[in-house]
């Protein structure tokens, strides 16, 4: 399982890759393996702001549908729409070419409250 020490997770297996000001959301490779083959990704095309908590798109795989909760509050700078085309991206590269939102952190202070890699390891066990 791969949990890179670098990103910040929340207890719904999403994580969040921090880069200044600017924050990349994903779901992690525990949840892509849980979820199975992903067949579509589905975020609004005119998304413009996510908010912690908050729903901010559905990932469909074969078995199921999951909601993307955003890990924190931020404008949308733009969406992985080559995701549209290989929604199996997330699949075989969930932290790099499988990012889902690249954002802008409206409030940076809220990734404190994530857990980091250690502690997502013990949540999923």
């Amino acid at each position: 399982m791969n949990i890179p020490e670098n990103l910040k997770y929340t207890n719904d297996h999403e994580w969040l890759k921090i880069d200044g000001n600017i924050g990349y959301i994903g779901i992690t490779d525990y949840a892509q393996g849980e979820l199975g083959d992903i067949v579509y990704i589905d975020i609004p095309d005119d998304i413009t702001e996510v908010k912690k908590g908050e729903s901010c798109g559905t990932i469909e795989a074969v078995k199921t549908v999951s909601e993307i909760l955003a890990p924190v509050s931020g404008k949308v700078l733009e969406v992985n729409r080559k995701l549209n085309d290989a929604p199996d991206t997330i699949n075989k590269d969930p932290y790099n070419e499988g990012w889902l939102l690249k954002i802008e952190l409206s409030n940076p202070a809220e990734a404190n409250d994530l857990l980091d890699a250690k502690a997502y390891k013990a949540l999923i066990g």
